[in-house]
């Protein structure tokens, strides 16, 4: 058995360690275009920041090492221009002497990753304008600050590598300024929770500008002038991070199936529509379990599993991929921000009767010293209970709770799942009820009809309405450095004794600071024969939205500037 594979890093390597580990008479053949057959790609911008120092960290594999352990063909800076399908066959470009030469294969697999998005812009060409995907743009960004010295730099697009080298930007000294087309940065993250992030990145001094496109990038001999929608800046230095496409020229002069995103397909055995060619990585389309839909999840971890199951396959095997979920975390300053499964707009997009909750839960026991506040949500199906997606900002515990969600999530998990899974306790690391515990137990509460909630996106609605009663369940300091609209101040502590001030006609509306005391009181309520709801994420989540939405101006609906 011949195996010629396409592409290291993630997939590719993987697949040839595989390989060899499963058979040792195997001839593996790894060509790759750069001279980097597995690097550290997610830790790229660590070393522009001066996180990582020392270079040789980056590089997980040399050709030279990945050949002794596995013995395994590798030919770096070797070029595959054209796939012949009918004769099994690919040619090869040597880019160290021009040299090209045909290989023949029983099976082959594809890894060619994922390419940066480059707009046709005006001035797009200019050498400040950089993109991150690999080594040697790492070295090139890193040898021009240390050369130039840049004072500004200008990110374009905010998602995960953008503001990844926002950070290490920052890190290196530049002043940064992050511009982005849509409303809010992260794609996979709610506005309403991605609006916490904006008020981290300006408090760490970085300029965001949100619904801003650039339009033309203008060469001058002290910097670039950039011309965007709404104004125009002058930057030393440029990153695009607009987004990735799949490297598909191969597979597609070759006829493989495309979907319209232009990745290549593949079945859950990971084999392209030729029954010798597979795929894997960045480049290929996904099935999300979830929704049952197909997706374009690009990420490393999936990656690497893919090609773990597609060296099985190749030698015979029949093993499945199940699908991406896209469970994913980022470090941003002091802030860890984490996703996984559906979002809002991806729940919409299947069509799911969805809702969602908010807990601000300590990421560990309180009484313990160094507990810092997470800010989650989570989407749940609304008849079944069944999770979707979990959304979670903090410090300390952020990735311990976003990967219980994605297992839950990765196995149908429920809310009664969740409510009664059994988590590691000790108070330095958790709590006796972990935040994921919670969120099973007021997800329950909401199915069984215990409580019911409004959405802060609710709220302008209900300000139409005059026929309701609102009430702030907080205490009367809390409710003096400010509160929704006209609401009425009574603590949940006195609420019993102060029920006759309600008219038990009309719906009561509560809030607090985080839902924990809204709830509280909404059960007093429903027991005493009022009908009531709560506001989801209380106060906390209101005005953070409503800040973003008007910053830096005083929030239009509360009687206090915030801050």
């Amino acid at each position: 058995m011949k195996i010629v594979i396409v592409g290291g890093v993630a997939g590719g390597a993987s697949a040839a360690a595989r390989l060899r580990r499963l058979d040792e008479q195997a001839e593996v053949v790894l060509l790759e275009r750069g001279p980097y057959i597995s690097y550290a790609n997610c830790g790229l911008p660590y070393y522009i920041g001066g996180e990582i120092t020392d270079k040789e960290e980056l590089t997980l594999q040399t050709p030279e090492s990945f050949t002794e352990r596995f013995a395994v063909d590798v030919r770096a800076q070797s070029e595959v221009i054209a796939i012949n399908p009918e004769d099994k066959t690919v040619d090869i470009k040597n880019l160290a002497t021009g040299k090209v030469y045909t290989e023949s294969y029983d099976k082959l697999l594809l890894s060619p990753g994922a390419e940066p998005i480059v707009p046709n812009l005006p001035g797009v060409e200019d050498k400040r304008i950089f993109t991150l995907r690999n080594i040697p743009d790492t070295y090139r960004i890193y040898d021009y600050i240390k050369q130039h010295n840049p004072r500004t730099a200008l990110v374009v697009g905010g998602g995960y590598i953008g503001l990844e080298m926002a950070e290490n930007l920052a890190h290196a000294g530049l002043s940064v300024t992050v511009a982005e087309f849509a409303n809010h940065v992260i794609a996979p993250l709610d506005y309403d929770m991605a609006c916490e992030v904006h008020r981290k990145l300006r408090k760490q001094g970085v300029t965001l500008l949100l619904n801003n496109k650039v339009c033309s990038f203008t060469p001058q001999a002290s910097g670039l002038a950039v011309a965007l929608d709404n104004g125009q800046l002058e930057a030393d230095m440029v990153l695009l991070s607009v987004g990735v496409q799949p490297e598909n020229a191969l597979a597609k002069t070759a006829g493989l199936a495309l979907s319209p995103r232009g990745a290549i397909v593949v079945d859950e055995t990971l084999r392209t529509s030729n029954p010798h060619i597979y795929a894997v990585g960045d480049a290929i389309q996904v099935k999300n379990p979830i929704s049952g839909q197909a997706a374009y999840i690009p990420l490393a971890g999936p990656a690497n599993k893919q090609g773990r199951i597609a060296a099985k396959n190749m030698l015979g095997g029949t093993e499945k991929y199940k699908g991406t979920i896209g469970a994913s975390v980022l470090k941003l300053f002091d802030t860890t921000i984490a996703t996984t499964g559906l979002n809002e707009t991806a729940a919409k997009q299947a069509g799911i009767d969805y809702d969602k909750i908010y807990l601000a839960s300590p990421s560990h026991a309180t009484y313990y010293p160094g507990a810092e506040t997470m800010s989650i949500k989570v989407l749940f199906e609304n008849k079944t209970g069944r999770i979707l997606g979990g959304q979670i900002i903090g410090k300390g515990g952020v990735d311990k709770r976003i990967d219980v969600l994605s297992t839950a999530i990765y196995y149908g998990g429920t809310a009664a799942d969740l409510a009664n899974t059994e988590l590691s306790y000790a108070p330095p690391y958790s709590s006796a009820k972990d935040p994921m515990n919670m969120a099973g137990f007021a997800i329950e509460n909401l199915l069984e009809g215990l409580v019911h909630q409004y959405h802060w996106h609710d709220i302008e609605t209900l300000a139409q309405d005059k026929d309701f009663q609102f009430i702030d369940a907080r205490t009367p300091a809390e409710y003096a450095r400010g509160h929704i609209g006209n609401a009425k101040n009574i603590p949940v502590d006195e609420l019993r004794e102060r029920l006759g001030e309600l008219d038990k006609t009309k719906p009561v509306y509560l809030y607090c600071l985080s839902g924990q005391r809204s709830y509280l009181a909404t059960r007093i309520l429903l027991q005493n024969g009022f009908t009531c709801s709560h506001l989801a994420g209380g106060y906390r989540l209101y005005s953070s939205v409503m800040l973003d939405k008007t910053s830096p101006a005083q929030c239009p609906t509360c009687t206090t500037p915030l801050t």
